[in-house]
């Protein structure tokens, strides 16, 4: 008798659970079509999404006008980075902005190159710095062209 009470408890919590998700969650709410290829979605709402314009731009749009910095930089360590990670977002350019916020940042540098002991980060493979022995405080880019990494300024 006393499991019982318990469990009648947590059948009625699962199904008002059940009952209000009915009401909450929208009729066309999963992953349709494509299965779990998108992840779970409205239906409804992709003309939304369709309609947004694609904030990052990739390496191919820029190198129609900077090909010969997309040239210099595919022969350094840094080819695999996109030039929007650290050139900033090119949705409305060449027209505005003329030109792109660089981000000259330490912390940007230390996403990548900063220690992390996890042994699924592969960031052993990255030449790495301790940033608090390392000219903390400076720009890395006072010293190091991030174009060729290997190379100081």
């Amino acid at each position: 008798m006393y499991v019982l009470r318990p469990l009648y408890v947590v059948l009625a919590l699962v199904g008002v659970i059940l009952i209000a998700r009915a009401f909450i969650v929208p009729k066309d709410f999963g992953t349709h079509e494509s299965g779990y290829m998108y992840g779970w979605y409205r239906k409804s709402n992709e003309g939304e999404w369709k309609a947004l314009k694609a904030k990052y731009q990739g390496k191919e749009y820029c190198r129609d006008c900077h090909a010969e910095q997309d040239q210099q930089v595919s022969s350094f360590r840094h080819n695999m980075i996109e030039c929007e990670n650290c050139h900033g977002p090119a949705l409305e350019h060449p027209t505005a902005p003329p030109k792109l916020t660089l981000d000259r940042s330490r912390e940007l540098c230390l996403r990548c190159h900063t220690y992390l002991p996890y042994p699924t980060s592969q960031r052993s493979t990255i030449k790495g710095i301790d940033a608090d022995q390392h000219n903390p405080g400076a720009e890395c880019v006072g010293c190091h062209n991030p174009h060729q990494a290997t190379k100081p300024q």
